[in-house]
């Protein structure tokens, strides 16, 4: 999969290939045996009928009036390499003494796989490009500015999208001290010099109004507008051409191209008028093809349904791996085997801390770039990846990549994330950096989604901007939950009680009392959720009572299990739980203060429950909420043995002021 994250990688093309041996059949033609090294082993070349494998001469030799026929090309795979022969035919002076200066060692041209199923089929793929750019502001297709023009006419002709690019009025010439460069162009193709169009561009004049006609053993130049291409290669359609005209073998527009692709090379014997260049288009690999994650229908859709996401995460690795692979496009995702993911083996780090930050650093750079998600997001700020997409991971993405996944580049690419496990080092608990981290994508817009086990349900994290905190919610949920006045329940572990029928009166009398109120927190149109720890006894209930009157279920679930010299009972997350957030012990008081309950309700309850008393008490001291009801479930005699006493002793000692109740 790494291999498609690299900036000279494509399968529909080859690197240039290297003339071995030459030989000369006559004036106007030479034979030569080039070879191509390196190919990708992704080359679509090595899949399809060699018939449709092209030799794709350079741009420069063809505007000097070359043009070379493909005879004969073994390709192997195993060994990465390919042997061309081909034939070079010259057409003009200017060509035959051209073809005296190719030598052995020149680059001459590379292979391209044109693989029908990679065909533009319907235009609309392409007029939704135009007006879009890339990052660096050029247009991604147009014929003259960024928003098109009307001299590209789209059609669709014999099952594939063709272009028509109108000629101007006029022809291309050279000047007669063209000749001059030919040694210094010898040289360029020895060393794969690039950019050697631009230099004989400068010995190129053009005539207005001349003929734009073929003339037998003669090259004809002709420009069109300057063409824009990013997300697709270009092909001239030989057979659309009017009869008599044939284009040269350099006949491929790689999407690099901006304003340049606007001389073409014809050849043939006619005495029509050429008015327009046809092309038809390949498609790049999806990450390269500048497609915006709004228009992926199939992807969209197959998003929104669970089983085709725990479908597609089934296909990593089944080790313990960390792993993650980008998906841009709904083919992709339903088509995901073990091989396109990336993988880490989990490696444990030092981080000396702050006492050495120049350690430090360079030990967290090494994490980030172990992390299976690494290349993925390198890949879009340097720009090989081009589609917006999503991430899928086995766990969420440590906090140390937030300075890449913030990145305004990896932003625009990267849509949503999508994990099985929250943390690898803290299985299905969540520090506080990676709460923090998840409150960071929310405010950047990246949502966040847990393909969740337990509940075999996909639940997204929502943020509650006026508490800076959130919760994983199922999809049809999330609404609910962002508008929600929160009730919420304390209590005991050990037991359940029975107030059950007690709890369940309330909320079916506050769920009607809505209907008669106009309150922020209690209305018609605001919805109910209670929230417990999400253990069991007074918290199953809680959670149970919630879903059987029909509202939101939530828990803030901590890892109460067992460590060393623990005197903690363990507690399994009960099943009547739709929204949750998890944390580890040692920040309980942290996932304490993140109830943010409108409401809380006090269950009998050991010192858990007094800790979390006091601090609803605190909250309402310090002006942290308000001076909403505090409710108490159970006799008068268990409160105030519970309460009153400690109230009595503070005031008795001087240690309260104002705060009596």
């Amino acid at each position: 999969m790494e291999s498609y994250l690299t900036p000279d990688h494509c399968d529909l093309v080859s690197p240039d290939g290297q003339i071995t041996k030459i030989q000369k059949l006559d004036k106007k033609r030479t034979k030569a045996i080039v070879q191509i090294e390196q190919i990708s082993p992704t080359f679509l070349g090595y899949e399809i009928p060699e018939g449709s494998i092209l030799f794709n001469l350079k741009s420069t030799l063809a505007q000097l009036g070359l043009h070379s026929i493909l005879k004969n090309i073994e390709l192997d795979k195993s060994r990465a390499f390919a042997e061309v022969e081909i034939e070079i035919h010259a057409f003009g002076a200017l060509a035959l003494s051209c073809l005296e200066y190719i030598q052995v060692g020149a680059y001459v041209g590379k292979l391209f796989a044109a693989d029908d199923r990679r065909k533009v089929r319907d235009p609309d793929y392409l007029t939704r490009l135009f007006g879009r750019s890339d990052r660096q502001g050029r247009p991604l297709l147009s014929l003259g500015s960024l928003e098109g023009s009307g001299d590209l006419i789209l059609e669709k002709i014999q099952g594939r999208t063709v272009a028509f690019l109108s000629v101007r009025d006029g022809i291309i010439v050279y000047n007669s001290n063209i000749y001059g460069l030919l040694p210094t162009l010898a040289l360029a193709l020895n060393k794969n010099m690039s950019n050697t169009r631009q230099l004989i561009q400068l010995h190129q004049r053009f005539i207005s109004k001349a003929p734009r006609i073929t003339q037998e053993n003669e090259i004809l130049l002709v420009r069109t507008a300057p063409l824009h291409i990013r997300t697709v290669y270009g092909r001239v359609v030989d057979s659309l051409l009017p009869q008599g005209f044939h284009h040269t073998s350099s006949n491929i527009l790689q999407p690099d191209t901006y304003e340049s692709g606007d001389v073409y090379e014809l050849y043939g014997n006619s005495n029509q008028v050429l008015d327009d260049i046809p092309l038809e288009f390949f498609t790049l690999e999806p990450h390269r093809e500048h497609i915006f994650f709004s228009d992926r229908d199939q992807l969209i859709s197959s998003l929104d349904d669970p089983k085709s996401l725990f479908t597609a995460l089934s296909t990593a690795p089944k080790k313990n791996e960390l792993a993650a692979v980008f998906v841009v496009k709904g083919t992709q995702m339903h088509c995901l085997q073990e091989k396109d993911w990336i993988t880490r083996e989990p490696l444990k780090y030092e981080f000396p801390g702050l006492v050495s930050p120049t350690r430090q650093s360079v030990v967290v750079e090494k994490f980030i770039e172990h992390q299976p998600s690494y290349p993925f997001l390198k890949a879009i700020e340097e720009g090989f990846i081009t589609s917006q997409g999503v991430l899928l991971c086995r766990h969420f993405p440590s906090p140390l990549l937030k300075r890449m996944i913030l990145n305004d580049q990896v932003t625009r690419c990267l849509k949503r994330i999508y994990f099985e496990q929250p943390s690898f080092m803290h299985d299905g608990f969540f520090s506080h950096e990676d709460r923090a981290f998840l409150v960071d994508l929310a405010k950047v817009g990246v949502p966040v989604y847990w393909v969740d086990h337990i509940s075999a349900q996909i639940l997204q994290y929502v943020h509650k901007p006026e508490n800076d905190s959130g919760m994983f919610v199922p999809l049809p949920l999330v609404d609910v939950f962002r508008k929600a006045t929160l009730f919420g329940v304390y209590g005991s572990n050990l037991q359940e009680g029975n107030l059950a029928n007690e709890l369940e009166r309330l909320l079916s009398g506050v769920l009607a009392m809505r209907a008669e109120m106009n309150h922020p927190l209690l209305c018609k149109d605001t919805p109910l959720a209670l929230v417990t720890g999400g253990g069991p006894g007074a918290m199953a209930v809680g959670n149970r009572v919630a879903k059987s009157v029909g509202i939101l279920s939530c828990a803030n679930i901590v890892d109460f299990r067992l460590k060393c010299k623990s005197i903690v009972n363990e507690q399994q997350q009960n099943p009547y739980i739709d929204a949750k957030m998890t944390y580890r012990l040692d920040r309980l008081v942290e996932r304490q203060a993140e109830f943010y309950l409108n409401f809380p309700i006090f269950l009998a309850g050991g010192i858990g429950t007094d800790f979390e008393y006091t601090l609803e008490e605190v909250r309402r001291k310090t002006g942290g909420a308000p001076a909403n009801p505090i409710l108490l479930f159970g006799t008068p005699d268990y409160w105030q043995r519970k309460v009153a006493s400690r109230f009595q002793l503070n005031q008795e000692s001087g240690t309260i002021k104002g705060s009596e109740w």
